[in-house]
């Protein structure tokens, strides 16, 4: 039997504009992690995947071609030789919040393919499952940037910038980021899809807020390497006014920004594709109860406190 897990992410800033070439920079959340499992099937049943958080019971044979985990499934089993179908038993679980920001499909996929490469006796490196693993994102996001797989299978914070490679980025002090899930479900494919029509329509205008969010990231990154926490709480509001401005807010992200502000946040915005999902807010450690509980009085279902630059796993 083999197991593994991968890290839910979150991005910070730079969500959005990102698809369109600027800078983004995101982290693991290693407070939530996906897990799969592989178990041998009897002779001659075959390859099943289950996965009860997405009510997924599916034969690898019989699998449609667009089901992310199918995908996955195939091209590790390709890319390892294995040209016979395994009898196996693969079960999939996550702690992460579904269509949430979190990168569910992202950790999902990345913990099915480290799973499928220890059965068989071998470690996957980090560049080989951010490849399969950007496949299936395809699915989940339509026009991905790549990140969520990135962070996700690197299992560490990256500066990103979509068809270089990765950059490894941590803050010279430690971020403390309350995360509150608002309870709505927002499949990222759907606003990113949006804002590509958008985009379509007006590309001057939509140009030129990707390059403001560009800028920001930039500013953002130099805040975390001189460790300006003030000055990068500012940017996570900035960066919130701008993602407003391409329609991906909603009264309730609203609501928990504000409140996560008004209870001592450094700065707080959405974080991932939004219209639902997850606010984060960047606390000083004497304000994480207080932020925390105002979270939960606005409407949080839940509130992940995550550390970067601090912690291992």
């Amino acid at each position: 039997m083999a197991t593994a897990t991968a890290p839910g992410k979150i991005i910070l800033v730079g969500e959005h504009a990102v698809v369109y070439g600027r800078p983004a920079i995101a982290a693991p959340v290693w407070q939530r992690v996906a897990t799969a499992t592989i178990e041998p099937a009897a002779p001659g049943d075959g390859c099943s995947l289950h996965a009860r958080d997405v009510e997924l019971d599916i034969h690898l044979r019989t699998a449609r071609d667009d089901e992310p985990l199918a995908v996955v499934t195939r091209l590790a089993l390709a890319q390892l030789g294995i040209e016979q179908e395994p009898d196996w038993r693969i079960k999939l679980h996550s702690e992460i919040p579904i269509a949430s920001g979190l990168g569910s499909g992202a950790a999902l996929s990345t913990a099915l393919v480290r799973a499928i490469f220890r059965q068989l006796g071998r470690e996957a490196e980090p560049a080989q499952v951010s490849s399969l693993v950007y496949e299936s994102e395809r699915f989940y996001h339509g026009a991905p940037s790549g990140i969520d797989n990135t962070v996700v299978a690197y299992g560490q914070p990256i500066w990103f910038v979509k068809g270089r490679e990765i950059e490894p980025f941590t803050p010279s002090v430690p971020l403390t980021i309350a995360i509150a899930d608002s309870g709505v479900r927002s499949p990222t494919k759907a606003t990113v899809g949006d804002v590509r029509r958008a985009w379509q329509r007006e590309p001057a205008r939509y140009e030129s807020i990707f390059d403001a969010i560009g800028e920001l990231v930039c500013a953002a990154r130099r805040a975390m390497e001189v460790g300006d926490l003030p000055a990068l709480g500012q940017l996570f509001d900035a960066n919130q006014t701008l993602l407003e401005s391409l329609d991906v807010s909603s009264e309730t992200l609203h609501r928990l920004v504000a409140a996560a502000r008004r209870a001592g946040a450094l700065g707080a915005k959405l974080s991932g594709g939004g219209r639902g999902g997850n606010v984060i807010a960047l606390v000083e450690e004497d304000a994480v109860d207080a932020v925390s509980g105002a979270l939960y009085t606005s409407g949080a279902q839940q509130v992940i406190v995550t550390r970067i630059g601090a912690e291992a796993r």
